[in-house]
C-alpha cells in the first residue's frame, strides 16, 4: 500500500514537470501532450525523458485578426502623414508663389508711381545766340548750324561741344551699330534722318498680317543716341559740299514751307540705305512696297480690306476671286517670307473668323525671274522652299518677268517650250520686291565725285571711305554703298612700290616666290575680301608661271590678279553686312580719336590715318535664313539646314537675340504669345 502511494506521487510530479515546460505554437497548430499511464506501462522499464529543442520557424508566422488590425492601425497613420506632408509642401509652394507674385506687383506699382513727377519749376537752360540765330554762309548762303540748341543741356554735352563733329546720315542697321560702338566722349555726334526710329527690317513681313505689332519692330533713335550724348535732327540730307565740309539739310516746317540749312562736319558717314528698283516696269503706282513701317501698315489694311469686300453680298464671283488674288513680284527673302506669312494667316485665322469661301478662293502667286526662288541660297534649300509652297497651294512662277502692272491685273512673260508667252493674273494686290537702287542723296553724291562708276551704290575702298571724296572725311556703310574690288587696277600701285624699293622699272619686275609672298600679303591687307583666293600661294605661283622661269613677270602677275578680281562679288545688301560695317567703323573712329591728340601735338596732318590705326574691313558671312510657313531654312556658308516647327523656333531665337533692345525683345515675346493664345490681329486702322 505504501509502495502504491509512492508510485502515484512520482507520476504526479512527472506530469507537473512536463506541464511546466514552455510550449510553442507552430504553423501546423500541433500541441504537445503526454500519453496517459497504464498498468502495463508501469511495469515497463522507464525510458529517459526526451530533450526538448526550440525549432526555428520555416515560414512567416500567421497572425491573428487582432494582430492584423493592430498592424493596419500602424500603417494607416503612416499613409496619412505622407499625404499631409505632400499637401503641406503644395500649400507652401503656392503660398510662396502668391506672396512672390504679390511682392512683384507691389514693387512694380511702386516703381510705376516713382516715374510720375510733378515739377512746377524748371531751371533756366542757357542757349547760345548762334543756336537761335545761326550765321549764314556756304555756296547757297544758307544758315549754318555751328551750334545746336542742345549743346548746353548738360555738362557732358558741353564738354563735347568742341570735339570733332561726326555727322551720321540715316538710322538703319549700319548707323545704329556705329552709334553703339562709339566712345561717348570722342565726338560731337549729330544724326540726321527723316525717320526718328530704327526699324528691325527682317521681321517686317510678320507685321503685314498681324503676327507682330508694328511697335515691336521699332526703337526710338533718341534713346540710342543718349549713350553718346548726341543730337538728332528729323530732316533729310540733300547735298554735300566736300570742300567746305557742309551737309545741306532740308525739312518742311509747320506751315508747309521747305527750309534748308547747312550742318558742318569733320567726319561724315552716309548710311541712307536704298530704294526699291523699278527695273523700268510700267504701272508700279499700283504696287505696294515693303521697306518701311508705313508700308507694312498699308499692306495689312489692304489685305484685310480685300477680304472684307469679298464677304459682301454685292460682290460677284469674278470680283471676289480678283480681290482674293495676291501677286508677289520677286522671289527673294522679302517676297518669300511675305507669302509664307500670308499663307499662315489664311490657314490659321481666316477659317475661324471669315466665311469658308474666302479661304477656298484665295490664291497666292510668286513671280520670279530666275530659275529658282531664293537664288542666293543653296539650291537644295530653294527646292525645299518651292516644294513647301507647292504643298501649301502657293503658285511659284519661275523664269517669268513682269511686263506691266495694271489696276486689276499683272502682265508677265514666261518661257514655255522655247517660246515666250505673255500671261496675266487678275489681282487687287501686288507686292513689288525686286532688288534695290540708289537713294536720291547717293545719286547726287555719286554724280559729283570722280571715280564713282557703280550705277547702284556709292563705291568705297576697303576702309569704307567714299572714293573721290577727301581722304578720311567721308564714309559710306550699308545698302547705299559697295566695296570696290578692282584688284587688277591697283597692280601698278603695288608694283611701283616694290620697284621703288628695289630700284627697278615696275613693268620689268620679276617676282621670285619670296617676293610674291610679300606682294600677296600687301594685297590681302589692302583687299581683305581677296584673302580666300590667296591661300595656296605656292600653287598660284606654279600655275601662273607660264614660262617656268621661277619668277612672275608683269603679264603673268596681271593675269593672276585679274582672275582673282573676277571671282570677287559685291557684298550683299543685307542687314548683316550693314551691321558689320557699322561695328567696324565705330571701332575705327574710336582708334582715330585716340590717335588725334598725338598727331596734333606733333603737327602731323598728312598720311593715311585710317590704314595706320586700323585694318581694312572684311565681311564675314554668318549665314542666311528665311521663314517658310511654320518652317525655316538656314544657309551657313556651305552648311544648310531646313525643318518644320523646331527650325521656326530657331529662326525666331536668332532674330530675338539680334533685336536692338530689351524693350523690343519683351514686345516680340508678348506678340508671339498673343498670337498663340488669341490669334492674329485682324483689325485695320
Amino acid at each position: 500500500m505504501l509502495n502504491a502511494m509512492l508510485r502515484r506521487r512520482a507520476a504526479g510530479s512527472a506530469l507537473r514537470s512536463m506541464e511546466s515546460l514552455p510550449t510553442r505554437v507552430h504553423a501546423s497548430k500541433t500541441s504537445l501532450s503526454c500519453r496517459p499511464s497504464s498498468a502495463r506501462s508501469l511495469h515497463t522499464p522507464r525510458r529517459p525523458m526526451p530533450q526538448w529543442r526550440t525549432l526555428a520557424p520555416t515560414s512567416t508566422p500567421i497572425r491573428s485578426k487582432s494582430d492584423k488590425s493592430e498592424i493596419a492601425a500602424k500603417v494607416q497613420p503612416a499613409r496619412r502623414s505622407a499625404i499631409a506632408a505632400a499637401l503641406t509642401k503644395l500649400f507652401t509652394y503656392c503660398g510662396i508663389f502668391i506672396v512672390s507674385s504679390g511682392a512683384i506687383v507691389v514693387a512694380f506699382f511702386i516703381y510705376d508711381a516713382s516715374t510720375y513727377h510733378e515739377s512746377t519749376t524748371a531751371a533756366d537752360i542757357p542757349v547760345s545766340e548762334l543756336a537761335l540765330n545761326p550765321r549764314r554762309g556756304g555756296p547757297k548762303n544758307l544758315p549754318i548750324a555751328d551750334v545746336l540748341v542742345g549743346d548746353y543741356d548738360s555738362e557732358s554735352m558741353l564738354e563735347q561741344k568742341d570735339k570733332p563733329r561726326l555727322v551720321i546720315l540715316g538710322t538703319g542697321w549700319g548707323s545704329i551699330a556705329l552709334l553703339k560702338n562709339l566712345n561717348p566722349s570722342d565726338y560731337h555726334v549729330t544724326v540726321v534722318s527723316p525717320t526718328n526710329y530704327f526699324l528691325f527690317t527682317p521681321m517686317l513681313p510678320s507685321a503685314t498680317v498681324g503676327t507682330l505689332g508694328l511697335r515691336s519692330l521699332v526703337e526710338p533713335v533718341r534713346r540710342i543716341i543718349e549713350r553718346v550724348n548726341g543730337h538728332f535732327l528729323k530732316a533729310s540730307a540733300t547735298d554735300v559740299d566736300f570742300s567746305a565740309k557742309l551737309v545741306e539739310v532740308s525739312q518742311v516746317d509747320n506751315d508747309g514751307v521747305r527750309k534748308n540749312f547747312y550742318l558742318p562736319y569733320d567726319k561724315l558717314v552716309v548710311g541712307v540705305g536704298c530704294i526699291t528698283n523699278p527695273h523700268g516696269v510700267k504701272g508700279l503706282e499700283h504696287c505696294d512696297f515693303l521697306k518701311t513701317i508705313d508700308d507694312a501698315r498699308r499692306i495689312k489694311n489692304k489685305v484685310l480690306e480685300n477680304m472684307e469686300l469679298a464677304c459682301l453680298p454685292t460682290t460677284t464671283d469674278e470680283e471676289r476671286r480678283r480681290l482674293l488674288s495676291f501677286v508677289i513680284c520677286g522671289g527673294g527673302p522679302t517676297g518669300v517670307e511675305f507669302a509664307a506669312e500670308l499663307y499662315d494667316l489664311l490657314n490659321e485665322d481666316l477659317l475661324r473668323s471669315f466665311p469658308r469661301i474666302v479661304r477656298n478662293e484665295i490664291s497666292v502667286h510668286i513671280i520670279q525671274s530666275r530659275s529658282h526662288i531664293l537664288n542666293t541660297y543653296d539650291e537644295a534649300l530653294s527646292k525645299y522652299a518651292e516644294g513647301r509652297f507647292t504643298r501649301d497651294g502657293v503658285e511659284v512662277l519661275t523664269n517669268a518677268r513682269v511686263k506691266e502692272v495694271r489696276g486689276d491685273r499683272v502682265l508677265f512673260s514666261q518661257v514655255e517650250d522655247g517660246k515666250t508667252i505673255i500671261k496675266e493674273i487678275p489681282t487687287a494686290f501686288c507686292l513689288w520686291s525686286t532688288g534695290v537702287a540708289r537713294a536720291e542723296i547717293s545719286e547726287t553724291l555719286s554724280n559729283k565725285l570722280e571715280g564713282q562708276n557703280n550705277k547702284h551704290a556709292l563705291e568705297t575702298d576697303a576702309h569704307l571711305r567714299v572714293i573721290g571724296a577727301p581722304l578720311g572725311d567721308v564714309y559710306a556703310i550699308g545698302d547705299c554703298s559697295t566695296v570696290q574690288n578692282n584688284v587688277a587696277d591697283n597692280i601698278i600701285r603695288f608694283l611701283r612700290t616694290i620697284a621703288w624699293e628695289k630700284g627697278r622699272d615696275p613693268e620689268k619686275v620679276h617676282l621670285t616666290f619670296p617676293e610674291w609672298t610679300e606682294f600677296a600679303g600687301r594685297v590681302k591687307r589692302r583687299f581683305p575680301q581677296a584673302s580666300n583666293h590667296l591661300r595656296r600661294l605656292d600653287l598660284l605661283f606654279e600655275q601662273y608661271d607660264k614660262d617656268h622661269s621661277g619668277t612672275l613677270d608683269y603679264g603673268e602677275l596681271s593675269e593672276l590678279l585679274h582672275q582673282i578680281d573676277t571671282k570677287l562679288t559685291s557684298l550683299p545688301a543685307t542687314a548683316q553686312r550693314a551691321n558689320q560695317q557699322g561695328v567696324y567703323l565705330g571701332r575705327k573712329l574710336t582708334k582715330i580719336a585716340a590717335a588725334l591728340p598725338g598727331l596734333k601735338a606733333n603737327e602731323i596732318d598728312y598720311g593715311d590715318l585710317d590704314e595706320a590705326v586700323y585694318k581694312a574691313f572684311k565681311y564675314r558671312h554668318l549665314g542666311s535664313l528665311a521663314y517658310i510657313s511654320n518652317a525655316a531654312i538656314f544657309d551657313f556658308g556651305g552648311m544648310s539646314f531646313s525643318g518644320g516647327v523646331i527650325a521656326m523656333y530657331l529662326w525666331r531665337s536668332i532674330y530675338f537675340a539680334e533685336s536692338v533692345s530689351f524693350r523690343t525683345r519683351c514686345m516680340l515675346a508678348m506678340d508671339w504669345a498673343k498670337r498663340a493664345v488669341f490669334g492674329r490681329d485682324l483689325m485695320s486702322f
